[in-house]
């Protein structure tokens, strides 16, 4: 099965390098995990830079840089039936595809989960836009 092209809301498999992992030195991420695609831009050369947002079932400490994925939502996707958020202060950054791209646990060749519903991902970009007024910090792992 091939790649899945880069799109916004996209839900893909990541090995995911969290904020404290990075700034304590590490630079790969200890689970793989999925994870929400919230921008896709194109480069001069081509190739495409993806920012992703973790999703987690570790509730957030602080609920107001989160979205919490709604079971139908988890269903369709074919997620697991625990609580999820979307982490919304903590990215990652890559060139496309990348070495963190996992394949699904289980589905040899899948690497995507699905697409969220465009009334989610708009929540998602809302409230992004609004945190990013304070200041977010965006870990590049090229």
């Amino acid at each position: 099965m091939a790649l899945p092209e880069p799109e916004n809301g996209l839900v893909i498999s990541y090995s995911y390098l969290w904020r404290n992992e990075y700034e304590a030195g590490k630079i790969e991420g200890v689970k793989n995990r999925p994870c929400a695609v919230i921008l896709v831009v194109k480069n001069d050369d081509d190739s495409r830079t993806v920012t992703v947002a973790p999703i987690t079932h570790t509730p957030p400490s602080n609920p107001s840089v989160a979205v919490e994925i709604p079971p139908k939502v988890k269903q369709y996707l074919g997620l697991d039936g625990e609580r999820s958020w979307i982490i919304l202060d903590d990215f990652n950054e890559f060139i496309w595809p990348g070495y963190d791209l996992r394949p699904i646990s289980g589905k040899i060749g899948k690497y995507d989960y699905g697409l969220l519903p465009p009334a989610l991902f708009k929540q998602v970009t809302s409230k992004i836009i609004e945190l990013r007024q304070k200041g977010l910090m965006v870990i590049s792992r090229e």
